[in-house]
């Protein structure tokens, strides 16, 4: 005779409470019923309670502030998968908002020695260089340092005329459409990366350092987008094949 294996009481309480946060009952800056109320209402002990709120947590669902409670945190304004390679500002679209693009740099300069040696390109290889800072719906999701390299552009291109999209500027200046990407990701904590009015407030980034290639292989940009934690949400799709 078949067992029946019984799922942690855990798991209940995290399927119960992750249902009621998507579906409004708790919206973002609620406070969450207190342990004993949880503890009464799903009829568990506290440890179960707090386990279960330990990966509500790490599912970055809640914040435990201490002497006041756990409450419900915003959730991210855009989602991705690292899986695909694609414009920033189609997915900003897809997620029903609005993307916008506010340029603080563009610049033709040397790529630097450490920059060569990443994009695979002489020493003496002249790159416009751009600072963008990536909105949805005016709220900032990222920050963009590109190097595009300068042969790639018509010979009396200028610089300033650039703005919106990176994606688009490949495909509507260039005729190059990017169809490789290859990226490394890092977790970065630092004041130094943002800027601008919400500078102060951008501290933890998820970092991709990417390389894009159109389908003969030219680098057409080296990239460090460095997206802010808790407005862009990358998912990653897993298998077992």
């Amino acid at each position: 005779m078949a067992t029946h294996i019984r799922r942690p009481l855990a798991d209940d309480i995290v399927r119960s409470l992750k249902a009621q946060i998507r579906d409004g009952n708790y919206p973002p800056g609620t406070r969450l019923p207190t342990e004993a109320e949880l503890c009464k209402r799903f009829g568990v002990s506290r440890a179960t309670v707090r386990t279960a709120l330990k990966e509500l947590h790490v599912l970055g669902l809640i914040r435990t502030q201490q002497g006041a409670g756990t409450f419900v945190l915003d959730q991210p304004s855009v989602q991705d998968g690292l899986e695909r390679m694609g414009s920033i500002t189609e997915r900003i679209r897809a997620s029903g908002k609005v993307p916008g693009h506010e340029y603080g740099r563009r610049t033709l300069r040397q790529v630097l020695p450490d920059e060569a040696e990443r994009m695979g390109v002489p020493a003496d290889t002249e790159v416009l260089e751009l600072r963008r800072r990536i909105t949805a719906d005016h709220d900032v999701v990222a920050y963009s340092y590109d190097l595009i390299p300068r042969d790639l552009f018509p010979a009396d291109f200028d610089p300033d005329t650039l703005s919106g999209s990176m994606f688009a500027a490949f495909e509507n200046l260039l005729g190059r459409h990017p169809t490789l990407g290859l990226a490394k990701v890092h977790a970065v904590m630092s004041a130094h990366i943002a800027w601008g009015p919400d500078a102060a407030k951008h501290r933890l980034f998820v970092l991709l350092d990417q390389l894009h290639y159109d389908a003969a292989h030219t680098l057409l940009a080296y990239s460090k987008t460095y997206f802010v934690e808790g407005a862009y949400e990358f998912q990653i799709v897993r298998t077992s094949d």
